[in-house]
């Protein structure tokens, strides 16, 4: 693990559970992370609320700084018309992916942040070199920091530390679309 020393580092996070471990990680390599919750992916204003209440006690806990943008999926809607009936892990889904990390990349470049990366690597449901391809592809101007926060147990450790901290649980990635596939 390279160690860092205290260079600031924008994490998209997607929601609190998969950000937890993440968050620490980080901090083990050095870096002072500014956690970013910005998905306009999520299908309701009273499910992003939830995530984002999760998310805020994730940041309370780990002491770190939460920047978050107000709920707006026209955002999301826009970026993905006309691949609605696309299949998960499909195209909608990096259209939505890349949406969010072009998003964080702006972000940390405009409060002078040289790195970002994001916490939706952690999920055994991501393909951890797409979204890696996706954020060096939208990384103009800061560096994405292709870090697979899975390996080490790191989805067993996020999900212990939501589980500690008492956070809401979702089924489903956010938008409406994959909600439609739960069973």
């Amino acid at each position: 693990m390279a160690h860092i020393n205290n260079e600031k580092i924008l994490i998209h996070a997607c929601c609190g559970i998969c950000s937890g471990y993440p968050i620490s990680y980080l901090k083990e390599m050095g870096y002072v992370p500014v956690v970013y919750f910005y998905n306009p992916n999520i299908d309701t204003e009273e499910e992003y609320v939830r995530r984002l209440d999760a998310q805020k006690t994730v940041c309370n806990y780990q002491n770190v700084e939460l920047i978050y943008e107000n709920y707006n999926h026209n955002e999301f809607t826009e970026k993905i018309t006309g691949l609605e009936n696309e299949p998960e892990r499909g195209k909608r889904c990096d259209k939505c992916i890349e949406l969010r990390l072009q998003h964080a990349a702006e972000k940390a470049k405009s409060l002078g942040i040289k790195y970002f990366t994001t916490s939706l690597v952690i999920s055994p449901h991501k393909d951890y070199k797409k979204i890696s391809a996706i954020g060096i592809k939208v990384s103009d101007g800061v560096e994405y920091v292709p870090e697979d926060f899975k390996k080490k147990d790191g989805f067993l450790k996020t999900n212990n530390l939501s589980k500690q901290l008492g956070l809401y649980r979702q089924n489903y990635c956010g938008c409406e679309f994959a909600k439609s596939h739960i069973a």
